[in-house]
């Protein structure tokens, strides 16, 4: 006989060995039955495309010091600095090391040859200023950089410089921020308008019958809805969308969809004392338009100042300004912005920082590696990063039975440390 099957947390007789019973027996007591459990939640569809080589574009008007602070966060020279607008036409890509304690102690531990963190790909994107939707100022092929890229940090001038011109005469972040949201919004209801158009003129041929012709009616729904929605005022991110609406809407690649990381340049002085004029207005503005946005103050002024120094001169110039360096900490909200996590492969010769979109299963996981170890996925062998801190070796973790065999709907979890088993 076979063991019983458990169904919502009761167990089931196999089908031969139920009881018969007369028909003139006196009925059973009705016998009551468990609550049954809820069922678990749909998990939310990501918005943006799948994959995990995601990029961000730093994203602002003109002269707020976009290209100094890539030149910076990216130690190169490759950005365009200069006072005047558009010194930056074509945009400019570097890969930026992602700060990892946990990466170092790894290191420390192994002590490898090879020593790879993870990265976060950062885009240098010319300025935009009002009518760019329209195509004023290089606006539409600036704008198609925007559209390249799947996340943003939005750069926001709050110093006062007047060696340094403003495109608008004058500093407003308020004004900026707000010309950047229209501009990107404006746009998107273009492009979203010419989607509705070619959905409209292929859905006359549309029966009412078969599921393919119901789908494509569903979306052009959401496409509607989405138009409404831009039409409103308001943008793509911030608006309540079912899972099904989210798979049209990353195939419309809208600006307003990607998320967005205010960066607020203030100057050397402002910056150490940490009081700006403009702080307030610039987080109430955030609060009221996008509330939930990473707001992170910094300065580019002190940021170049600290670039050509070692780390010990780093370390007494930071000490004596009573400000730190916020480069790692602005990396790792462009990071985690875009739903990446990481995990390690440990070992000798190598301890190396896998970048993997949250979500991910193992034989994905798997596959940032090789190809060859999604396909022929058998099971990962995977312990966590806290279980090896808490117990100092892979030994001693095993020993505590924290090593776990995983199959192919581990989902992975920021942190794992993983070794992969695939076929011949």
């Amino acid at each position: 006989m076979q063991p019983p099957r458990l169904l919502f947390g009761l167990r089931l007789r196999p089908p031969n060995s139920f009881r018969s019973f007369s028909t003139t027996a006196p009925r059973a007591k009705k016998r009551s039955m468990p609550p049954k459990k809820a069922a678990a939640p749909e998990k939310k569809t990501l918005l943006g495309r799948p994959g995990n080589n995601l990029k961000i574009g730093i994203v602002g008007v003109p002269n707020v010091g976009k290209s100094s602070f890539f030149n910076v966060l990216s130690e190169t020279d490759l950005g365009k600095a200069a006072n005047f607008p558009y010194a930056t036409i074509n945009p400019e890509e570097a890969r930026i090391p992602v700060p990892d304690t946990r990466f170092e102690w790894l290191c420390d531990l192994y002590k490898p040859v090879s020593r790879v963190p993870a990265f976060l790909t950062c885009i240098d994107i010319a300025g935009l200023t009002a009518g760019a939707s329209t195509g004023a100022g290089l606006g539409n092929a600036f704008l198609s950089h925007v559209r390249a890229v799947d996340g943003i940090f939005q750069m926001v001038r709050a110093f006062d410089d007047a060696e340094v011109i403003h495109v608008d005469g004058d500093v407003d972040p308020i004004r900026d921020m707000t010309t950047i949201q229209t501009e990107l919004r404006l746009k998107d209801i273009e492009w979203t308008e010419k989607a509705l158009d070619t959905m409209k003129k292929s859905s006359r041929a549309l029966g009412n019958t078969s599921l393919a012709d119901k789908a494509k009616k569903e979306e052009m729904a959401t496409v509607e809805k989405v138009l409404k929605h831009l039409n409103d005022g308001k943008i793509v991110r911030k608006g309540d969308w079912a899972n099904k609406e989210i798979d049209v809407i990353n195939s419309l690649m809208l600006l307003t969809a990607r998320p967005v990381t205010y960066l607020v340049n203030l100057s050397e002085k402002d910056y150490a004392r940490k009081k700006n004029k403009w702080l307030p207005k610039i987080k109430a503005w955030i609060d009221e338009n996008n509330p939930g946005d990473i707001l992170i103050p910094f300065s580019v002024a002190f940021e170049e100042k600290l670039a050509p120094m070692s780390a010990a001169e780093k370390e007494e110039a930071q000490k004596e300004a009573g400000a730190v360096s916020a480069l790692g900490k602005i990396t790792q909200a462009g990071y985690a912005s875009l739903d990446l996590i990481r995990y390690f492969t440990c070992g000798p010769d190598e301890v190396r920082a896998w970048t993997i979109r949250k979500g991910t299963k193992a034989p994905q996981a798997a596959g940032v590696i090789h190809s060859d170890f999604e396909n022929k996925f058998v099971c990962g062998e995977i312990m966590s990063y806290d279980d090896l801190k808490e117990h100092g070796n892979e030994a001693a973790v095993k020993a505590a039975g924290k090593v776990r065999q995983q199959g192919k709907p581990y989902e992975m979890v920021d942190g794992d440390i993983a070794y992969w088993k695939s076929g011949a």
